[in-house]
């Protein structure tokens, strides 16, 4: 696999253009960003939560950790984080801890960090451990027009 076919399907009906970027295989977000040789902190990372009103997806610059007091807070929400193995149902094209960040292509409400609203250049995960998608920032804004926005995130 090289790109999630939710996220190629959803990219192709937006008629976004983006590049696919090949790495050696890798197991965290600082190991992909290191192999592929991109900024770190221009990687956006999705992390999984869960509520009595079902799923929804914050995103994240790639050298930050959630954190979920505060985006309860601003969602007036009760979130809590879904265990990597109850990702599998959600995001069945996708490799176990690859999901990618656009919460749309799945129909999964999202929160945007603020902290990327302003990069130029972003990447993430394609679905796969191999492989990233690199987007024009604003492009990758464009994508998650429909997402919450707010401060959700503090750096590692």
């Amino acid at each position: 696999m090289t790109i999630a076919t939710s996220v190629e399907t959803y990219l192709n009906g937006q008629g976004v253009g983006y590049e696919l970027v090949a790495h050696k295989a890798t197991g965290s977000t600082h190991e992909t960003a290191t192999a592929a040789h991109v900024p770190e902190d221009h990687m956006a990372k999705a992390v999984i939560l869960r509520d009595q009103d079902g799923h929804a997806m914050a995103v994240i610059p790639g050298t930050a950790w959630l954190h979920l007091e505060r985006l309860n807070q601003a969602a007036g929400r009760d979130f809590a984080l879904v265990e990597e193995s109850d990702l599998d149902a959600l995001f069945p094209d996708c490799a176990r801890g690859a999901v990618p960040p656009l919460g749309p292509a799945y129909g999964v409400e999202t929160f945007l960090d603020e902290d990327l609203t302003s990069l130029h250049d972003v990447y993430f995960e394609a679905g796969d451990h191999q492989h990233l998608v690199h987007f024009d920032g604003e492009a990758f804004q464009g994508l998650l027009k429909g997402a919450r926005r707010g401060r959700f995130s503090g750096a590692t």
